[in-house]
């Protein structure tokens, strides 16, 4: 499942950029656990967020095309709140959470950012990205204005910077799973928009 590899930055803009692929022909299953080793390697060795990102891709695509239990671990989205996380991994002081994520159809999550790197993996559904770009005035310091939205199918990969802006609607008839990465989370920059009232506040 090779999708298209997509790459949102914090001024709004989302790109599509070259899918590369591990060349390296696996004997044997690449598990989560030697995914998270290499993971940590690249953090170890690269400090640019938007290189590190670029270096991580790979390794996800490797990751999913070689573990079948992603596809079918089962996940449903809450009917009360019209999601769901399952957290694969998540280790006390150290930077790093693996999540899968299930929307519900039409369910549309607030308009936020993470604070941190971040990479999504669609195994299901259909999910549109909208992105949003500060448009900040002395008055209103946090107004935001829609820069542009992007349609991830299984297979594509979606990679966040640190202040990307953006929103999540599940589309179509079946619920979205997806494949969760994210960094360290700096909570003094991570926040939730309102686009009418023009404010964030920090979550």
């Amino acid at each position: 499942m090779i999708g298209k590899d997509w790459f949102a930055t914090d001024d709004g803009r989302c790109n599509a950029s070259e899918v590369v692929s591990q060349a390296e022909e696996l004997t044997e299953p690449y598990r989560l656990y030697r995914f998270l080793t290499d993971l940590e390697d690249v953090l170890n060795r690269i400090e640019d967020d938007r290189l590190r990102l670029q270096a991580i891709c790979p390794l996800v695509r490797q990751l999913l095309a070689s573990s079948s239990w992603l596809q079918i671990t089962p996940l449903e989205p809450d009917p009360q709140t019209g999601w769901e996380v399952s957290v694969l991994y998540d280790e006390p002081f150290f930077p790093l959470t693996v999540q899968l994520v299930a929307w519900a159809p039409g369910v549309i999550s607030p308009i936020h950012n993470h604070g941190c790197w971040g990479l999504v993996a669609l195994l299901s559904g259909e999910e549109k990205n909208t992105f949003w770009r500060r448009s900040s005035t002395a008055k209103s310091p946090d107004t935001i204005e829609a820069a542009g939205d992007c349609l991830l199918n299984p297979g594509d990969i979606l990679c966040l910077m640190p202040d990307a802006i953006h929103h999540v609607e599940a589309m179509g008839d079946l619920p979205t799973i997806s494949f969760n990465l994210y960094g360290e989370t700096n909570y003094d920059r991570r926040f939730e928009f309102d686009p009418i009232l023009g404010t964030a506040k920090n979550f």
